[in-house]
């Protein structure tokens, strides 16, 4: 019996870039002889460029489409997605972005790591791992993000705030999803802080992230100052617990 894979792909005003990534997922998926079964989910968070109209115009195969009426945040997005996903009994669960940042042909490499894990976080910033066209700035706000993480959460992953990862029903489930409260890249540290806390199994795979070419990025200056303000809460909280 197959076992259910479910790709979750947020979208705010992406009509540039949407299509060209289903289309490649899809050969990927073609190709994948593993006894997985895909679904691909959009979840548009009623996007004004009519991202989710025209990836219902073109049909595609695998292609679901999850409407939520306003844009609330990449956390809020994937948790839609996630419990979509729980309430259709999909297993393995892949975080994936829809600007073309995350390639869809690593995707079997990152599938072979998950055999045996319940976590795996494609990441940047490991030997075999690169980003292509990120200007200084941005580079800088990713590396020293995720070395303040790893120091005051005392987290030994190489990429707190990566993207593209996948993840097990029982990880989901162990972390309680449902209560993750960040909105933006904080996201990506609660779970993983929230699944080694939890003793689970977690691999670290190499990725190549290219910077968006069409569409303009998500990041904020609002994003960031909540990352660092949630991690630095998370941090008080455990030196507390460990009393």
């Amino acid at each position: 019996m197959s076992t259910k894979v479910l790709i979750c792909i947020p979208t705010y005003n992406e009509s540039e870039n949407i299509v060209e990534i289903l289309n490649r997922l899809n050969v990927v998926i073609d190709a994948i002889q593993s006894g997985y079964l895909f679904t691909i989910l959009v979840i548009d968070d009623n996007s004004p460029d009519e991202t989710a109209n025209l990836v219902a115009s073109k049909n595609l195969n695998r292609v679901e489409i999850l409407n939520r009426p306003q844009k609330a945040g990449l956390g809020p997005a994937y948790l839609a997605g996630f419990d979509w996903g729980m309430q259709r009994d999909f297993e393995i669960f892949v975080e994936f972005d829809a600007d073309g940042s995350h390639q869809p042909e690593e995707l079997p490499s990152l599938l072979d790591a998950f055999l045996g894990c319940d976590l795996v976080i494609g990441t940047r910033w490991m030997p075999g791992g690169k980003v292509v066209n990120w200007p200084l700035s941005r580079r800088l706000i990713s590396r020293i993000g995720t070395k303040y993480a790893q120091s005051v959460l005392r987290l030994p992953y190489r990429d707190l705030t990566g993207g593209f990862r996948v993840l097990s029903r029982r990880c989901l489930e162990t972390i309680h999803f449902r209560d993750i409260e960040s909105l933006g890249y904080g996201f990506q540290i609660e779970i993983a802080m929230r699944a080694h806390e939890a003793g689970l199994a977690i691999a670290q795979v190499p990725i190549t992230f290219i910077e968006r070419s069409h569409g303009a990025s998500k990041m904020t200056r609002r994003i960031v100052i909540e990352a660092l303000a949630k991690t630095t809460k998370w941090s008080i909280q455990r030196m507390f617990n460990a009393r």
